[in-house]
This record gives C-alpha cells, structure tokens and sequence, in this order.
C-alpha cells in the first residue's frame, strides 16, 4: 500500500498561494456542494412534516369548513334535543296512563276512613255485575244445563205421544226404537258433540253417571237442543268460571275493614285483566254471529291460582304452596298476587320482570285457557297482546273523559290440548278442527299510574316482604 506523499500534495496546492481568486473559488464551491446536501436532507424532512401536519390539517379544516354549521345551528340542535326529551317524557306519561283505569267503585280507595261497610258490598255486588256486562257484551252463554236437556225431552215425549195419539189412536202403544248408550252421537258427529255433562254445570256429573239411555230420536233432540244453543250465542262462558264472581256472591266482610280493602283492592285489578280478555275475544270473533263459525269457541277458565297446580317452564314443578305474597290465612281465594320475585309467579318468567320501584312497575301473573279454532291461535294471542283502548275519568270519577290507551299482557307459557280427549260433551263447536289452549300471561301495572289510590296496607306489606326478602338473600358473614 503506497502511503500518499504530503509533501507532493502541498506542493500541488502551493497553486493556491501565488493564486488567491482560485483558493477562494474552490472554497465556495466546496462549502455551496455541503450546503446542497444540508438543503436536500432538511427538505424531505420538511415535506414530510408539513404533509403530515400542515396539508392534513388543512384537509380536516377544508372538510369542516364544507359542514360548517351555521350561526342558527345551536337552535336546530336545541330544537332536535326538546323533541327526544318529549318523546321520553310522552313514553313515561303512556306509561301512567296504561294503569289510569276506570274504577267499579269511586268510594273506597281514596277514602281513608270509611264509616259504612256496604260500600264493600256494593263493591261486590258491581263486580258481578261488570261481569255479567261483560258477558252481555261478548253474546256470550254457556252449554244446555241438565234441567234445560231434561225439559227438551219431556217437551218432545208429550209432543211424541199426541202426534200419535192422534195417528195410530186405538193401536195400543208402541215399542221405543232402537236404544244407545248415552251420549253417543246421532246424526254422525264426534262423540264431544253428544250428551251429557259438562264442567261446572250442576247436575251435569249426575246426569253422566245415570245408566238412562236414550232412543236415536231422544238423542237427535239432544243434539238439536245444543246446536240451537251454539246459534244463539257467540262464545261460551260461564261466569262461575271466572276469578271473583263466586267469591263476591255471598261475600263475609273480613274483620279489619283494611282487609275488605284489600279484597277490592285485588278483584278491582282482576277485573281490568279480565276485560282485557273479554276485548281480545271480541275483537278476534268480530265478524262471527255465533260459535259454529266463530274462531274463539269458549273461554273455560280465568284464574290466578291455578297454575301453582301445574308444571311450569323448564321441567319445574309448582306445587299448591303458598307463594311468598301479602296473602294471609284467610283468603285462600282465588285472586290477584304481586310477583315480588321470581319464585312467586305461575311459572318461570321469560321476562325476569318483577314488582319492584327500580322499574316503576308491578307484576302480576294469570292463567286463561280457550277452545278455539286452530287456525286462530297466533291471532288470538296476538289480540292479547295488542294495544287497547280505555275511558278514564280520574280516580275520583268526575273529571272530563279522556280516552287512554294500555297494552300490559306479555305471553309467558302455553299449552296446547286436543278436545277430542272428552268423550262427551253439551258444546257444540261447529265443524272446525278445534283445540284447548292453556295461557300463563304476565299483566304489568306502572306504579306512578296508580299509586295515589293503592291502599298504604297494600304498600306497607309489599315494603315488608321487599324487606324481608332482602334480609333473607343478604349472604351471611
């Protein structure tokens, strides 16, 4: 490796001594080469800040520049605000007044002392006869009764016998035609269209049990008399099969007058959810003039006890125990029970709604079943569940009417169950395939709705197994 020779080197650049323009050329030159690379460094690095902050920035300002608001924004966006918070405050007041009924008697819950106790009879007395009102409005009747199918046939064995009387007067008697067993069809129907018997009808067991049997003409009678009344009537419904009207009929006031409240208190609800299945038949056989053609058929029952009987959702079994609720040793009847948690329902609540002030609402539970047309079981489940309308005139009863609107039935459990089970039956339903569906609903009160005219027995108790409860399901430690 040859070491340069500095000695060469300087005398080379010695040129520059003698040449001083040259040196200081060469020199400009050098220091221009380095300020170029300096330049060319300190712009990319340039370029890319202002793209990064500067050109993007003033993209983001073009863009809200473009979607600037205008001086009169605020107003549109104040105005935009008003309108969710009337929705919100429209919803709440829907809400109340859903629960803003009318009343059966406007002299009992907002009158704290009470010197007379008729009112609570005439209580029951309106109750019975809201139902009955009910039932008049439905064009509603129940099956022949035994005395009503008995007197049918005696009519027609009088009739009979003076027919031929005078047709084969001097013949001597005649032999009855050909015998049956009781209940067996005439004119080809399926045996639950035959005698006898029914549920809750008296005297109808008696009537199965008789070893009586009819002739082919006694039994066309039978059938004539059932099909008649079929005709007549648009479902079938039997007051006794409703929660209340039994209870009310031949009521014993209770000791405490707060007791008889409470009684009215609780069929005053039962009888806004028995309405409301009352309004659902009716719209659904609107168009139908009798049960043959209509697609509700009959309604069994209404109960808010039976489904403790029965199992529930989810393979779990309800048995007759008492339900944690404000019922006492006295009234094991059959009525309206707050839902305080979710053992204290007829079954296993889909929803998890429960009386409670954190959701300003309070639950109660139902068991409705019907006969109906198969085809309309979604229809009539959807009308339970739809929107209805009520009158209100205030919990005194004389303010201006207003016209409110409640939708507080949720579907909780159904069963289905063919009719053809029963081999004998006095109703009639006509040639369409029918079934037996078996309800448990949810019904939900909003607590601002009625609070003013619920008796403070009632709150004090509800209060009392909230606490309760609460005490119980606090872990130990």
């Amino acid at each position: 490796m040859n070491i340069p020779n500095f000695k060469d080197i300087l005398q080379k650049l010695s040129v520059f001594k003698n040449n001083l323009p040259l040196l200081l050329s060469v020199i400009i030159v050098l220091i221009g080469g380095i300020l170029f690379v300096l330049t060319l460094l300190m712009s990319s690095k340039l370029k890319a800040e202002i793209q990064t902050n500067s050109v993007a920035v003033g993209e983001e300002v073009q863009r809200e520049s473009d979607n600037a608001v205008s001086s009169e924004g605020w107003i549109n966006e104040q105005k935009r605000q008003e309108e969710h918070a009337k929705d919100a405050n429209e919803i709440a007041l829907l809400a109340e007044q859903s629960t803003q009924r009318e009343l059966l008697s406007y002299d009992i819950f907002l009158n704290p002392n009470i010197s007379s106790t008729l009112v609570f009879q005439e209580f029951g007395q309106r109750y019975r006869e809201a139902i009955e009102d009910l039932l008049t409005r439905a064009n509603a009747g129940d099956c022949p009764t035994e005395a009503e199918i008995e007197r049918g046939l005696e009519e027609s064995a009088v009739n009979s016998r003076l027919r031929r009387g005078r047709s084969y007067r001097g013949m001597g008697s005649l032999e009855m035609p050909s015998v049956r067993p009781l209940g067996m069809p005439s004119r080809g129907l399926p045996p639950s269209r035959g005698l006898p018997g029914s549920r809750g009808l008296p005297g109808s067991r008696g009537l199965l049990g008789r070893s009586r049997r009819l002739g082919e003409l006694e039994g066309m009678i039978v059938d004539d008399i059932c099909r008649e009344r079929a005709k007549s009537i648009s479902v079938y419904a039997n007051p006794a099969d409703l929660s209340g009207y039994d209870f009310w009929a031949d009521y014993k006031l209770a000791i405490e007058p707060n007791e008889a409240i409470e009684d009215c208190w609780y069929f005053q609800l039962a009888y806004w959810v028995i309405a409301d299945i009352f309004d659902s038949i009716n719209a659904v056989n609107l168009e139908y003039d009798s049960v043959l053609t209509a697609p509700v058929k009959r309604l069994m029952r209404m109960s808010f006890e039976m489904g403790l009987r029965r199992p529930g959702a989810g393979g779990r079994r309800f048995t007759g125990r008492r339900r944690r609720s404000l019922q006492t040793d006295r009234d094991e009847v059959d009525k309206p029970t707050y839902v305080l948690s979710v053992d204290d329902g007829l079954t296993v609540s889909c929803t998890g709604r429960v009386s409670n002030d954190a959701n300003n609402i309070d639950v109660i539970h139902f068991n409705v079943a019907v006969v109906l047309n198969i085809k309309s079981v979604l229809p009539f489940m959807q009308q339970l569940c739809s929107a209805k309308k009520h009158k209100f005139n205030g919990f005194s009863g004389d303010e201006p009417e207003q016209t409110f609107k409640h939708n507080q039935i949720t579907v909780l459990e159904t069963t289905f169950r063919s009719i053809e089970d029963e081999p004998y039956s006095l109703y009639d339903y006509g040639e369409d395939p029918v079934v037996e569906l078996d309800l448990i609903c949810e019904y939900i009160f909003n607590k601002k709705g009625y609070e003013e005219i619920k008796p403070e027995t009632v709150k004090e108790k509800l209060l009392k197994v909230a606490e309760e409860a609460n005490s119980t399901d606090r872990p130990r430690r």
